[in-house]
């Protein structure tokens, strides 16, 4: 469970393979499964035949209005209205601290990867395996890791930035419940995100990046602690590769520089909203979005700047707030943006 999501026991994901399917069993916030949830929760409301294509294009407006996307099999669709419900595709963060060892960018075979790029951690059996990060994503890493037969160190920034959340019998039982945990404000923030979007900008980005912040779930404690080793720091200062293989330089707590020496290093260091990532999103559609922080500003029914044009999953987040971050996010955005999109262009 992750900040109190209920799993079925019995059913922990051994490995990565294990997820997509466990996802639908207990929830599982593995965002990757947005678009195919949005489409899920949206079909019964919308005529017309859904189609999902896994293919690359490119979106554009059309002159007569409406937009046009042009895949790279040379196949070109138009539509009245366009939904972009691309998850996390080209939103993985690797700090600038870690980058001097990727030059050409992170990637499994090279010394430092993100933890989005790894299907399969058994390649690291056997090999020293660096995981930087603290959250959900670089505990449930490492420990799939070390199952798989790595010698698996977890580096994380600050003291005490590595735990676990409590399991549900031992949450407050007089807080209402949420997705999230027994909270008021994570089930404001789950069920009622409404009024979101009109916080001073400032307020609404640090919620994003605040609530819900880095924390393991419960039920992976027993699978973490005794066979992954956690390094805290002050901070990461950067990372080399001189031989091929990586060598971190960290500031520790007592004012020393040391360096760490790895096979390899996975940045389990979380996503950013950029549009400008979005390079699906055509350059004048893109400059015609308006945007804060790099995030699209939404309107009511998940609708930005450019009419017709819907954005859900995490590059909603800054406008409907920090639930948008998970697949769960969906029981709020499908139904509302739906009903905009149907009375707008049905």
């Amino acid at each position: 469970m992750e900040h109190g999501i209920p799993s079925p026991e019995a059913a922990f994901p051994r490995s990565y393979d294990d997820i997509v399917e466990f996802a639908d069993k207990a929830r599982f916030p593995v965002v990757a499964k947005n678009r195919e949830a949005f489409v899920r929760r949206k079909r019964p409301a919308v005529n017309g035949t859904t189609r999902i294509t896994t293919r690359q294009g490119l979106l554009a407006r059309r002159k007569g209005g409406g937009f046009e996307l042009k895949l790279d099999s040379g196949e070109l669709f138009t539509a009245r209205a366009v939904v972009v419900a691309t998850g996390l595709s080209g939103l993985a963060h690797l700090p600038a601290e870690l980058a001097g060892a990727a030059a050409d960018g992170p990637t499994p075979t090279g010394p430092v990867s993100h933890s989005s790029q790894h299907h399969d951690l058994g390649r690291f059996s056997g090999k020293e395996l660096i995981v930087v990060g603290a959250g959900q994503s670089a505990l449930e890493t490492a420990a799939l890791a070390a199952e798989a037969g790595a010698q698996v160190r977890v580096v994380s920034r600050g003291r005490g930035k590595v735990a676990f959340g409590a399991p549900p019998w031992e949450q407050p039982k007089l807080r209402p419940e949420s997705p999230f945990g027994r909270a008021w404000s994570l089930r404001a923030l789950s069920y009622y995100p409404h009024p979101y979007r009109y916080l001073p900008a400032r307020t609404r980005h640090y919620l994003v990046r605040r609530v819900l912040g880095p924390l393991g779930a419960w039920w992976l404690r027993d699978r973490f602690e005794g066979k992954v080793r956690v390094e805290e720091v002050d901070r990461v200062v950067d990372a080399e590769a001189p031989d091929g293989s990586p060598v971190l330089t960290v500031h520790t707590h007592t004012g020393e520089t040391r360096r760490l020496a790895a096979d390899h290093v996975i940045s389990a260091t979380g996503y950013r909203v950029d549009i400008a990532a979005m390079d699906f999103l055509g350059h004048e559609l893109r400059t015609e979005l308006a945007v804060s922080r790099g995030a699209p500003k939404l309107g009511a029914g998940y609708v930005s700047s450019v009419p017709g044009l819907y954005v859900t999953g995490l590059p909603a987040a800054a406008s409907y707030g920090p639930v948008m971050r998970f697949v769960c996010g969906t029981e709020f955005a499908s139904p509302r943006l739906t009903k905009h999109l149907a009375a707008a262009h049905g």
